[in-house]
């Protein structure tokens, strides 16, 4: 049994600040306690969290994800091509957008792991959702596979 859900993380009683923190913060969390503080640079963290996070989302398609995605303002995402069984996904406007560039680094596999996830709900297959491109890594935009086995 999950001691918490998606529904319970939307009950808010935050008389004075609200319901939103800096972005700021978020990205020390994952950036500066996560990627550069953990073995791995996080990795296995971000994916068994971001999975079970994706997995708690009350989604029933990959239009569904996407648009909780966007909800939830990790990204305004869109669909860059999609064959059979792969869907690419481009991310605008990602957490990451505005980072320093560090060739080479990939650094939003927790926001993947939520789409595979997420996805997972509803497909009854294995999902993988690989990180392709990043704006740390210098690309344009963020953008994963998504391949459905």
């Amino acid at each position: 049994m999950d001691l918490f859900t998606y529904e319970d993380m939307k009950n808010i009683d935050r008389k004075t600040l609200g319901n939103s923190v800096p972005l700021e913060l978020f990205r020390s969390v994952r950036l500066i306690g996560m990627y550069q503080g953990l073995p791995m640079r996080g990795k296995s963290t971000t994916i068994t969290v971001g999975r079970k996070i994706g997995q708690s989302l009350p989604v029933h398609s990959i239009e569904d994800a996407l648009a909780i995605f966007e909800e939830l303002k990790i990204g305004i995402p869109m669909i860059i091509d999609s064959k059979e069984n792969e869907v690419h996904i481009a991310i605008q406007d990602c957490f990451c957008k505005g980072l320093p560039v560090h060739q080479g680094n990939m650094t939003c596999d927790l926001e993947g792991a939520i789409l595979e996830g997420a996805i997972s709900r509803f497909y009854e297959g294995k999902v993988v959702v690989h990180e392709v491109k990043c704006n740390v890594n210098g690309d344009e935009y963020c953008e994963y596979r998504i391949r459905l086995l």
